[in-house]
């Protein structure tokens, strides 16, 4: 095994399996957590409707790919002006579920990434030690003609801030934010099982340590 030291999400996650080679986005810049954002006096606060807000995530690996989602279990954002100003989220790891599959394979395989098989428990996500993560707003800005998000993204109590592009659309009583596809290297966050940046003579059994992702928040005026 390698002693690798990973200088700085890496999201949740949330995330969640792997990304293979044939995954194309970038990976986003990640870096140590930075300052959460204080919303103005004059700011409208807005509840996030966890029935209709979802992460979506994606892993390969040489031998296939895996996909799935991510509940979460609360959250707000502040708004003024129709610009988000802060906002939290609760991400419910316990709710992590693979898509793709069915029956044994993908019971087999969600407590695998869930950490509920004995003397597994640390390979993924060790969701009875770590049953939630959060995102934090850290930041909204402009770049090359897109809405780039800033959040600290905190998974299995290892918190890095990551930058990635949404559209967000807002009226008086609702926001709804959506990121493009992107990728987070799981291993900045120690969910580190079948990566080769971190183990020496995988070959092909590897886990590509990128995961892709892809968020869709909706929330209410408060």
């Amino acid at each position: 095994m390698k002693k690798t030291v990973l200088n700085i999400f890496t999201i949740a996650a949330i995330g969640l399996a792997t990304v293979g080679c044939k995954n194309e986005n970038k990976e986003v810049e990640t870096t140590d957590a930075q300052e959460v954002a204080d919303a103005t006096m004059e700011a409208v606060a807005f509840k996030v409707d966890t029935t209709a807000s979802v992460i979506n995530w994606q892993g390969e690996k040489p031998t296939g790919t895996h996909m799935g989602t991510v509940k979460l279990t609360e959250g707000t954002f502040k708004a003024n002006d129709s610009v988000i100003e802060s906002g939290t989220f609760v991400i419910d790891m316990t709710s992590l579920v693979a898509n793709d599959l069915e029956g044994d394979m993908k019971m087999n395989l969600e407590k695998h990434l869930k950490g509920t098989v004995e003397g597994k428990e640390g390979d993924f996500f060790n969701v009875t030690k770590y049953p939630t993560g959060t995102f934090e707003v850290t930041g909204v800005s402009e770049k090359d003609g897109k809405t780039m998000l800033q959040g600290n993204l905190t998974l299995k109590d290892v918190t890095k801030n990551v930058e990635f592009p949404v559209t967000i659309n807002m009226n008086e009583d609702t926001i709804e934010l959506t990121s493009e596809k992107f990728n987070i290297d799981r291993t900045k966050w120690n969910v580190n099982y079948g990566s080769k940046s971190v183990f020496d003579g995988l070959g092909d059994k590897f886990i590509n340590d990128e995961i892709e992702l892809m968020i869709e928040v909706k929330a209410k005026k408060a």
